[in-house]
């Protein structure tokens, strides 16, 4: 799997558990569960807040 396709499934992952579970500690958790560095798991959770406004606000 290519790097951009394994970043697409951990965003679409960590979306869908913040839409269940909308606390900003928690995904962060969830990211690092995933073995990825800290400054990784604060762009995940920066982009993931960012789709779920947009999704929202529809």
């Amino acid at each position: 799997m290519k790097s951009d396709e394994k970043r697409s499934h951990r965003l679409n992952y960590l979306l869908k558990y913040y839409l269940t579970n909308p606390k900003e500690y928690d995904l962060y958790l969830r990211a690092k569960q995933m073995g990825v560095t800290d400054s990784t798991a604060k762009d995940y959770i920066r982009t993931v807040i960012i789709q779920a406004q947009k999704i929202c606000s529809k």
